[in-house]
């Protein structure tokens, strides 16, 4: 191929790129364009893609009409609780899977890995069953986050990125006589870090975002996310289209801030464990 041919073929394809950027921004830009509007300009057929007037009115209606604060605070709880019982319990797991000998390893691994095939419609009915007739934890922050304190995604992921730390210095650490809470703590954890901090932000997003499970198990207002109380409002307001933009850019607001701030993670998570050293 000559370098002409190149160049086109690079051309059309930063062309289709940017194109697709376009398409997949506009529904951002507008929810946050008409968080700024009164309800009757964004829900317009001819809607202004720059506002002529600006209100924070939107913004003042849903936090004064709904339980904002709250909602906001149940998502930052249960999404950083979840996200620190998975980097505890993920890493130990995967430290145990990727660099531990011990009866059973491989044989317990492909069973936790096998249960990833099984849909989660599948389970839902059982799990509901067990966390809301069972255990009776019926509208409690204990019934969102149980379900999730680990995921065996977040174990393979650990296993699979400790798979590549050099075994070398966990065998000097044992002649040194280090324990082996000692040698996970001070030598694959500092390690490691790269990795857990993937686990974390995806972690993190993931909880956040999360909707279903806390639908179900929620029954009170105080109670919901924002992504849940968000579904709820739109359903009591639902001619309140600059309201219930502003709840969305609010909620969608940390996912925002956290991915340009922590970029590199993001993209470090797609080839994390790919290569072995």
């Amino acid at each position: 191929m000559s370098k002409q041919a190149k160049v086109v073929l690079i051309s059309i394809a930063a062309a289709v790129l940017m194109l697709w950027v376009v398409i997949t921004i506009i529904p951002l830009y507008w929810m946050i364009i008409g968080s700024f509007q009164d309800s009757q300009s964004s829900a317009s057929f001819r809607p202004q893609m720059w506002p002529t007037i600006w209100s924070l009115a939107p913004y003042e209606r849903f936090f004064t009409k709904t339980n904002a604060l709250r909602w906001l605070f149940n998502s930052l709880f249960i999404s950083t609780i979840v996200t620190v019982t998975n980097v505890f319990f993920a890493s130990l797991s995967g430290y145990a899977f990727a660099k531990l000998k011990f009866p059973g390893r491989n044989t317990i691994f492909w069973v936790l890995l096998s249960t990833m095939m099984i849909p989660a419609q599948v389970t839902l009915i059982p799990l509901y069953v067990l966390v809301i007739n069972v255990l009776d934890l019926a509208n409690t922050y204990t019934a969102v986050i149980l379900p999730s304190i680990v995921t065996v995604g977040n174990i393979f992921l650990m296993k699979q990125y400790m798979s590549t730390l050099p075994t070398s210095l966990i065998h000097a650490a044992r002649i040194d006589a280090c324990s082996e809470f000692g040698i996970f703590r001070k030598i694959i954890l500092p390690m490691a870090k790269p990795g857990l901090a993937v686990l974390a932000i995806f972690t993190f997003v993931a909880t956040w975002n999360d909707f279903f499970w806390p639908l179900l198990v929620t029954q009170t207002d105080p109670m919901r996310t924002i992504q849940v109380g968000l579904a709820s409002f739109r359903f009591a307001e639902a001619t309140d289209y600059g309201a219930i933009m502003a709840g969305a850019t609010i909620g969608a607001l940390p996912m925002m801030v956290l991915f340009f701030s922590l970029q590199k993670y993001f993209l470090q998570g797609i080839t994390i464990g790919a290569v072995k050293g």
